[in-house]
């Protein structure tokens, strides 16, 4: 399992989508090591102990940043900062 921190909200400075974050992994300092997270869970767990899962879907980047897509709903912006688990 890698840990990751959440970066910010994927969009412009029009749009913003909810229910797609930037990550930027502990492993991942280029775009080939990024490529190796597609495809993968993440998970983030609240203060209360629920689990809200996303999934990697493409590099976000040159310097090893991620973009993920949680099905469900979307991170609260409370979560900004904050450390998320890849499985």
């Amino acid at each position: 399992m890698t840990n990751a921190i959440i970066m910010n909200y994927r969009g412009s400075h029009k749009t913003q989508r909810p229910k797609h974050m930037i990550l930027l992994p502990d492993d991942a300092n280029n775009k080939a090591d990024a490529e190796k997270f597609i495809g993968k869970k993440a998970t983030w767990t609240t203060k209360s102990g629920n689990k809200i899962t996303g999934i990697i879907t493409g590099v976000h980047g040159c310097k090893g940043a991620v973009q993920i897509r949680f099905d469900e709903k979307g991170l609260p912006g409370q979560s900004l900062g904050t450390k998320i688990e890849i499985e």
